[in-house]
């Protein structure tokens, strides 16, 4: 998660050290005095009972805070328990400490930044954000305080805090994209997505044209395993912006992708669906071995019987019997706990809602056609535009080897009888995409000399090579 992108909001104001004039130093001295002479009167009954004492205790921190931090780091929050002192002694002049309190005169309220922007820089970052929290209370309404809370609040870790900040800079009306970017990492950091793809669409009706914020709900729709409307999402920043390639081949990327997820949930389907059948299929196959071995242990006895009536004093026979008896009856009991699993099988494959299955089926292989489809279109379309595009190349060549892959394993599963009537001709359909995706790892590698694209360029030559000597036509499709 991107955490220090805000950090150079707080270089846009510069505290460097007050250079020691003889007016500085003056106006310094000065203050000083003055902070002294207020710091005694609060111990003095009569004086701190005045509110006027207070008022000029006020403005001294005040002007502290703003001009002279090196006096006191904190001296905004002395103006403000100042101030709310006048208040509380005399009504008569609360009017005027409210000025202060309230934000209409602004002092105050800069006072605080300023001082929490200098403890900021200090790397005082726990003082820094009780400041600007301190800045919000007299001025509800400003987007700096909120801001440069945010800011300190995320960096010391309080994210809750964070969240607060920055839904303020939010709600008084900030426009700062790279606000609304880190808001959406937090609630994304959550796994709270909807809320984060909400405060990144937020973001765009201030800012409608940063693309930035576009991206990362395409990003956040695909973390939250949304990838439909990620791709509508993408879909639209790929019209909005046609030249942009790294847009259009993210497009291919989460079409290629849907390809893959989607023929693996055809290949679990079709299993599903055949498998009551073929688990039947091997349970018969292996009842129709123990028939027969039983049938030859039938045959064995009848003959060892007949031999022994007529040596019946031949031990040997004897205990030929008894092991054949005992074989025989191995396989009656294999016999039975077959027939048995086989009933259950076949009972299993009648729960199966084949109709439903095929309808599902159907519906998948042409979601996956689309997506096959689109892929392909989408990186063809980034080859238009530029031809050297590494990512579009590689894909594409890995997108038709794989397709060699699917296919091959279609010869892989093939019996003889199989292989005789079509193997050739699906051996022949494998070479072409091999074919298909020699010329594009080639020229991935003219591009990038990537490892990758080497070793799948020699895997697809050596196979050629195979089908070259086994006298198979490719065929281009």
């Amino acid at each position: 998660m991107k955490k220090m992108f805000f950090v150079s909001a707080l270089g846009l104001i510069s505290f460097s050290a007050f250079s020691q004039t003889a007016v500085d130093k003056a106006v310094v001295d000065q203050l000083r005095k003055d902070k002294e002479k207020s710091d005694k009167g609060v111990s003095d009954p009569k004086a701190s009972a005045k509110a006027a004492f207070w008022m000029d205790r006020a403005t001294t921190y005040s002007s502290i805070a703003n001009q002279s931090s090196e006096l006191d780091s904190s001296a905004a929050k002395t103006a403000l328990e100042a101030y709310k002192k006048v208040v509380e002694l005399d009504p008569k002049k609360a009017k005027d400490a409210q000025k202060f309190i309230t934000g209409e005169d602004p002092s105050l309220f800069n006072a605080f930044v300023r001082q929490g922007a200098e403890k900021y820089q200090n790397k005082n970052l726990v003082g820094a954000l009780e400041m600007f929290q301190l800045a919000q209370t007299v001025n509800t309404k400003d987007t700096l305080a909120s801001l440069y809370g945010g800011i300190a609040a995320q960096q010391i870790d309080k994210k809750e805090e964070a969240k607060v900040q920055f839904e303020k800079y939010v709600e008084n009306g900030g426009k700062d994209p790279s606000v609304f970017y880190g808001l959406a990492q937090l609630y994304r950091a959550e796994n709270n997505f909807d809320k984060a793809v909400a405060t990144l669409k937020k973001g765009l009706e201030r800012s409608p044209g940063n693309k930035d914020l576009k991206s990362e709900v395409v990003n956040i729709l695909l973390a939250s395993g949304k990838e439909d409307q990620a791709i509508a999402e993408l879909t639209a920043l790929t019209k909005s912006d046609p030249t942009n390639v790294q847009n259009i081949v993210n497009l291919a990327i989460l079409y290629d992708n849907m390809n893959s997820k989607l023929g693996t949930k055809i290949k679990d389907l079709q299993g599903k669906m055949g498998s009551g059948k073929s688990k039947t299929a091997d349970l018969t196959k292996k009842l129709d071995g123990e028939k027969e071995k039983l049938g030859i242990y039938d045959g064995e006895v009848k003959r060892v019987s007949g031999l022994l009536k007529k040596t019946p004093a031949k031990p040997d026979l004897k205990r030929q019997l008894t092991d054949l008896a005992a074989k025989k009856k191995e396989s009656t009991d294999a016999i039975a706990s077959l027939e048995a699993e086989i009933k259950t099988a076949q009972e299993a494959a009648k729960g199966n809602d084949n109709s439903a299955m095929e309808t599902e089926l159907t519906k998948l292989k042409a979601e996956k056609k689309t997506a096959n489809d689109e892929a392909i279109a989408s990186y063809k379309k980034v080859l238009t535009i530029d031809a050297a595009n590494y990512d579009a190349l590689y894909n594409l060549g890995v997108f038709y080897f794989n397709e060699a892959v699917q296919l091959k394993s279609e010869v892989d599963n093939m019996n003889m009888t199989e292989y005789q009537q079509r193997g050739k001709e699906v051996e022949g359909r494998v070479c072409g995409r091999f074919k298909k995706a020699k010329p594009y790892f080639e020229k991935a590698i003219q591009v990038k000399d990537e490892a990758e694209a080497k070793d799948n360029l020699a895997t697809v030559n050596n196979v050629l090579e195979q089908f070259a000597g086994k006298g198979v036509a490719c065929t281009e499709e």
